[in-house]
């Protein structure tokens, strides 16, 4: 078999196109002897493939890949956002309809999280969507116990630095008091790991809950605790700028929200796909 063609796409690219694995489980699937490639069985995924070649993954041929597709996931608090759980903690891929085929996350959501998570089947979109080039906003409400002041918040909105990890600015509007709580909204387009609660600590007070409402133009919306709900197809493609056999026509612009534009802080995109995010009983404190 010759393992340098110059046509067709990476075999784990394939893979994950056809929603099989991810390309990183699927290359560690090509290491383990569980591919096969016109009737070999390859240990390398240094090959392309084109759609003459016939791809067996565990005694399964492996159909034509589906068009990308995603799925608005309202993950609820106390799940794991990963295939498997070393210490055996429930994860959203045990909690979601068996129905739906096999996806996996853009990013994660840590366990005390909730709110909106992306769910795609194809590899090359959940890259696209977590790249930080894309840059897509990322909006949620936050509630902290302890009070902050506007000084305070003045220094998220510039970057702040947290143990040594930097973080960029962040639109963060001061909602209201409810006791011994303070309810903000946050805007980032990094995502860094627990971004948020780091960044809140260091300002002397704890996030107690916290609630993802979009992800660049998919919002949460009325979407209850542990509901999945596919976005349009003709949504996908005009969002990600493909076209209808899921081939990239253009990249994704990063949305910008008023304070960058220089319109009045806090402002909310509406609807479900860029508009104002409901505040319906999911996202109330």
């Amino acid at each position: 078999m010759n393992d340098t063609p110059k046509q067709g796409d990476r075999i784990a690219k394939v893979l994950s196109r056809a929603g099989i694995a991810s390309r990183r489980e699927a290359e560690r699937m090509i290491e383990a002897g569980r591919v096969s490639v016109n009737g070999e069985v390859i240990n390398s995924p240094a090959l392309n493939i084109t759609a003459a070649d016939k791809i067996v993954v565990d005694g399964k041929p492996v159909g034509e890949p589906e068009p990308p597709r995603i799925w608005l996931y309202h993950k609820p608090t106390g799940l794991v956002t990963t295939e498997r759980d070393e210490k055996g903690r429930e994860t959203v891929f045990d909690a979601l309809p068996k129905e739906l085929p096999r996806v996996m996350s853009v990013g994660r959501l840590d366990l005390n999280s909730e709110g909106l998570l992306l769910l795609t089947n194809d590899g090359g979109v959940k890259r696209k969507l977590e790249l930080p080039a894309t840059g897509w906003l990322r909006r949620y409400r936050v509630r902290t116990h302890g009070a902050v002041s506007e000084a305070q918040l003045e220094t998220l909105r510039k970057g702040i630095e947290v143990d040594g990890v930097r973080y960029q600015p962040m639109d963060v509007t001061f909602d209201r008091q409810q006791g011994a709580n303070a309810w903000l909204t946050i805007a980032l387009r990094e995502g860094k790991n627990r971004e948020i609660r780091r960044a809140m600590e260091s300002l002397g007070v704890t996030v107690n809950r916290l609630i993802r409402l979009s992800y660049g133009p998919f919002q949460l919306g009325q979407l209850k605790a542990g509901e999945v709900e596919e976005v349009k197809a003709r949504v996908v493609r005009d969002q990600l700028g493909m076209s209808k056999d899921g081939h990239a026509v253009s990249r994704p612009k990063p949305q910008r929200t008023r304070r960058e534009k220089g319109g009045k802080p806090g402002s909310k995109p509406a609807g479900k796909f860029g508009g104002n995010p409901s505040r319906g009983k999911s996202t109330r404190g």
